[in-house]
């Protein structure tokens, strides 16, 4: 992987813009607000991926998102059992590739489990370096990430955040030299650049400075992309991973919204 293709190596779309969309799991066993059910979280997940779906998106990334406050690197064997177990069902559901984030930073994890359920790609908080959060310090562990990748024979993408939201990055550590390290010597398949926060837009001058540094990455904006600023994404950004805008009441984690979906595809489609 990380060899030149239209989108990036193992990235399984050849156009843009790519439209991600989020599949914010109900809490998970282990979490704090766990409600006992994990036929309920399995039955959001596939109503969430089939509205996506309809609306037009081009892949769906699935992210226990509820599971707050989170473990710092490796999640329990249960958390990773019920992921798999709503991953596998929707990739199985639906014709969407599909994508796993397993918060807040278990690349091994994410990678496994997309392994065994065919899933597409996974999204790493920190794959390389270091950044300040309300875990404390993540540490990127693309060393161990791509060597599982190989052993498992995985054809799964890494997507890897630039400075990741929610965090602090190190003192003196530039956004332009976390992008090159992230691509160049973290062989990352694509990179994603964020707001501060969930939610948060994207400073024009941080997706400038990122693809500065990694000029040849896809690269996609992980938060903060409205309906109303769908149809002008930034020039040089290959797509969006969306979450906020396309759920009940604009609201992370609230389930998606099928006529907000519908309505944020439009907005992008008809700018195109």
């Amino acid at each position: 992987m990380n060899e030149a293709s239209t989108l990036g190596p193992g990235l399984p779309w050849s156009h843009r813009p790519v439209l991600i969309g989020m599949i914010h799991l109900r809490p998970l066993p282990d979490a704090p607000r766990w409600d006992g059910s994990l036929e309920a979280v399995l039955a959001r997940a596939l109503e969430d991926a089939t509205a996506l779906e309809e609306a037009g998106f081009d892949g769906l990334m699935v992210e226990n998102f509820l599971d707050a406050p989170f473990h710092a690197d490796r999640v329990p064997p249960v958390t990773v059992a019920a992921m798999t177990r709503v991953v596998d069902s929707v990739v199985q559901n639906t014709r969407l590739p599909v994508g796993v984030n397993v918060l807040r930073n278990d690349a091994v994890s994410a990678l496994s489990i997309a392994a065994v359920t065919g899933a597409k790609f996974i999204r790493v908080n920190v794959h390389t370096g270091a950044m300040w959060s309300d875990q404390g310090l993540l540490t990127g562990q693309a060393h161990e990430t791509l060597r599982l990748r190989r052993s498992l024979e995985a054809p799964v993408a890494v997507l890897a955040d630039v400075h990741v939201k929610h965090a602090t990055p190190p003192a003196g550590a530039r956004l332009s030299d976390a992008a090159s390290d992230a691509w160049q010597r973290g062989l990352a398949d694509g990179l994603v650049v964020s707001g501060s926060g969930t939610g948060h837009a994207v400073r024009p001058d941080d997706i400038a400075e990122v693809s500065a540094g990694a000029p040849e990455a896809p690269l996609f904006l992980g938060s903060g992309v409205t309906t109303d600023t769908a149809a002008s994404l930034p020039l040089g950004t290959h797509g969006a991973i969306v979450g906020s805008a396309v759920m009940r009441d604009g609201r992370a984690g609230a389930g998606v919204d099928p006529t907000r979906a519908r309505s944020f595809v439009r907005a992008v489609h008809d700018s195109s």
